[in-house]
């Protein structure tokens, strides 16, 4: 299989072309992040998955800003310092809004914060339990960065329980120094999740506490082999890893990382053999899939013992469901409770 760089600007492969999001469900929901001040990474990062996503109750939110104290080569997100600014009201906010939404599965992401002493841990576990006592048939998935290798950062974010801990390693273990800020690392982001899946295992059986899943994600194109690839799975899979993504690498602008190679289809089938040999929950294994690509319905498919069962049925089980709660949920508290922080009053980068 050849590693020669496609021409700058040659035209995407045929299996990376796809629809315009659109549908009635898109428009409402987007209509709706607006209204509530919620920035997701669906949008802002042009994830081509977004109205798939959407029709299916999954979405992604942004904590903390969209300033990054780091500049990984394969990222868009500004690079800068946010000098410790932190709204303490967001926790809430993000909670109620999303409490509103027709959501089944959310994923909480974040960008690394350096700046602060625990790397915005304690913040990114307080949205987990507000959202939870609001909302608790959403599931909810934390994609947190490395908070700079502090073990108890890990721990409290882990506390927060929510149904999945995400931290990606990103690429395969050679290419780390090229793709990654120099202040990451493979060795890092495997201690990060190895701690994760024992600190779920160890406080799996207290009371109240949900089952956590980990998950990392893997993107292809960036220069690696496919036997670098299965070395990344094993490692991951070594560290205690439940789910794993594959996903084709595009490239945001002439300034990031080159696209090295497109993937072929049948590439990423075989990617996903392998993870299953390797003995993950699920994997999910495509061009187009990204970190949080279908994520309802790769938690319930994780978490289906038989493989035969219509995970359609289930997912539409949760959105009926997600339904009546968002309706339940966008009623202020009768008891004089916290409302939704005034939006023109948030810290906002923007």
């Amino acid at each position: 299989m050849s590693l020669g760089s496609p021409p700058r600007f040659s035209p995407k492969p045929e299996w990376l072309k796809v629809r315009a999001p659109g549908g009635d469900r898109y428009h409402e929901l987007k209509r709706t992040l607006r209204e509530l001040d919620l920035h997701t990474v669906c949008e802002e990062a042009r994830c081509p998955n977004v109205g798939e996503c959407w029709r299916e109750g999954t979405a992604t939110v942004m904590l903390l800003g969209d300033v990054c104290t780091r500049g990984c080569r394969f990222c868009a997100v500004t690079t800068g310092d946010p000098r410790g600014a932190v709204d303490p009201r967001e926790p809430e906010h993000v909670a109620r809004a999303i409490a509103k939404l027709e959501l089944v599965y959310v994923v909480m992401t974040m960008v690394n914060r350096d700046d602060l002493l625990d790397g915005g841990a304690e913040h990114v576990a307080r949205t987990v339990r507000r959202l939870r006592e609001l909302r608790s048939d959403i599931l909810i998935e934390t994609l947190v960065g490395d908070f700079a290798g502090k073990g108890d950062a890990v721990d409290v974010a882990c506390d927060g329980n929510p149904d999945v801990f995400a931290h990606n390693v990103e690429t395969v273990k050679r290419l780390q120094r090229t793709v990654r800020d120099v202040r990451s690392s493979y060795e890092r982001s495997l201690e990060v999740l190895g701690r994760a899946k024992k600190h779920a295992q160890t406080f799996a059986a207290e009371p109240g506490r949900r089952p956590m899943l980990t998950k990392s994600s893997i993107m292809v194109g960036l220069g690696e082999t496919d036997d670098e690839v299965v070395e990344a799975m094993r490692d991951l899979r070594a560290a205690g890893v439940d789910i794993v993504t594959i996903g084709q690498y595009l490239r945001p602008s002439p300034k990031h990382h080159a696209v090295v190679r497109f993937v072929e289809p049948a590439t990423f089938a075989d990617y996903e053999v392998e993870a299953e040999k390797l003995g993950f929950l699920y994997a999910a294994s495509g061009p187009l899939v990204r970190s949080s690509y279908k994520a309802a319905e790769v938690f319930l498919r994780s978490l289906l013992d038989d493989r035969g069962a219509d995970v359609s049925v289930s997912l539409d089980e949760r959105l009926a469901r997600a339904r009546e709660e968002a309706r339940r949920a966008a009623f202020d508290p009768a008891d004089g409770g916290p409302k939704l922080v005034p939006t023109s009053s948030l810290v906002r980068s923007r």
